[in-house]
């Protein structure tokens, strides 16, 4: 008998249908995964006899044959040792029902038949939506956030024996999904817009980039409090809706690095000595990088004339796209990077031209040369140039 089982399979942020078909055969005891499948995927195999066998199941005097459809398409992860479980058994006629088509099934196998969660879950919860399934199957993650969709009902699973219960029309076992609290970053974790003492001009410049999107190019000696205005930047922006949240859990998720469920625009701040592959993105496999995890978000490049100039002229492509395509051996892949640059620099090598309580020590021709290490393609793409200022605390101004 052949079986057929949907999941979701994720090619960076993109989500597409994957179907998991499975045939059985009376023959010597395999399993054989075709379908481009990862070294991850063709563990697989050992995972779902050993969970079968641990439930009271055998493969005994079996040749199965699993298909990943599309072929042509990178299969990665053990997201799909569920459906694959659920495809063998159905094969085996240990199952006696059909499986709907918009039903889908996403998770991981333990040697014990338990259904464990895996990265990237997310990104394929929200491309299961857009694909219009109406049911998936899936373990709960406590580091995920509470889902609740209209069009898509999400049957939360703990062991492979809760699936087939919950497949025959039988309850198996309860499970409740505990109550988690939305976790909000308070105001005071956070440099507040409103905290800021002086610098009116620029903090209304400020505001206009924040209502236009717009990215800024900030100069001034050390001290001056640059990096301060960057950091109470996010406080006004507006707060994120519900699904820029969860595209923004995805990229985290995706790049393996937690990000609280809050309504907090993200802000990410590398070092200068960050590499291209780190601001951008990439690898063998590749993750997104800063731009990404800055999405919906502000991108904080202090002292940007000490980053390579070969990383800063990988920005302008994002800039102008609000997405970046990442291009490997082994993948291609596009992720989103549609974020607010706040860049900040001295106006020379010591700091202090310009600056009225420093001597400045640099000559006209170092000043020029530090000036240029912005090239004149990124320099333009900055639509508000500011020049900050010490603060006269007695003028407050």
């Amino acid at each position: 008998m052949c079986a057929k089982v949907t999941s979701i399979g994720l090619k960076g942020m993109e989500g597409y249908r994957v179907n998991v078909e499975v045939k059985t055969f009376v023959g010597n005891d395999s399993i054989r995964i075709v379908g481009l499948p990862d070294a991850a995927v063709k563990e697989s195999k050992e995972r779902i006899i050993a969970a079968l066998r641990s439930l009271g199941y055998t493969v005994n005097g079996q040749k199965i044959i699993i298909n990943l459809s599309p072929s042509e398409q990178k299969k990665s992860g053990p997201m799909f040792d569920l459906p694959m479980a659920i495809g063998v058994l159905v094969s085996l006629n240990e199952l006696a029902i059909s499986i709907p088509e918009n039903s889908g099934f996403i998770g991981a196998l333990s040697l014990d038949g338990a259904i464990v969660p895996v990265a990237g879950m997310l990104p394929a919860v929200l491309a299961a939506k857009r694909l219009g399934l109406q049911r998936l199957y899936m373990p709960y993650d406590e580091k995920l956030p509470v889902l609740d969709f209209d069009e898509l009902e999400i049957i939360y699973v703990s062991t492979l024996n809760d699936v087939i219960a919950k497949l025959e029309g039988r309850e198996g076992d309860t499970f409740n999904t505990p109550k988690t609290e939305k976790i909000e970053l308070h105001i005071n974790s956070f440099v507040d817009f409103n905290q800021i003492v002086g610098h009116r001009n620029i903090k209304r410049a400020l505001e206009v980039a924040a209502a236009g999107e717009h990215h800024v190019l900030m100069t001034g000696p050390p001290g001056c409090g640059k990096s301060m205005l960057a950091e109470s930047f996010p406080s006004i922006l507006p707060a994120m809706s519900k699904e820029a949240q969860l595209e923004i859990i995805s990229l985290h998720q995706l790049s393996g690095i937690s990000y609280p469920n809050a309504k907090m625009p993200p802000f990410r701040n590398p070092h200068h000595s960050a590499s291209g592959i780190s601001i951008i993105g990439g690898g063998t496999y590749p993750k997104p990088g800063e731009i990404s995890l800055a999405h919906r978000g502000v991108l904080f490049l202090d002292e940007i004339a000490e980053f390579p100039k070969k990383t800063l002229d990988m920005l302008r492509q994002p800039f102008e796209n609000g997405k970046i395509t990442i291009s490997r051996t082994h993948a291609t892949l596009t992720y989103p990077a549609s974020f607010i640059l706040i860049a900040a620099m001295n106006p020379c090598p010591c700091g202090y031209a310009g600056s009225n309580t420093h001597y400045c020590t640099c000559t006209p021709r170092q000043t020029l040369n530090y000036q240029n290490k912005i090239s004149g393609p990124l320099r333009d793409r900055f639509d508000i140039h500011l020049t900050v200022n010490h603060v006269d605390l007695e003028r407050k101004s």
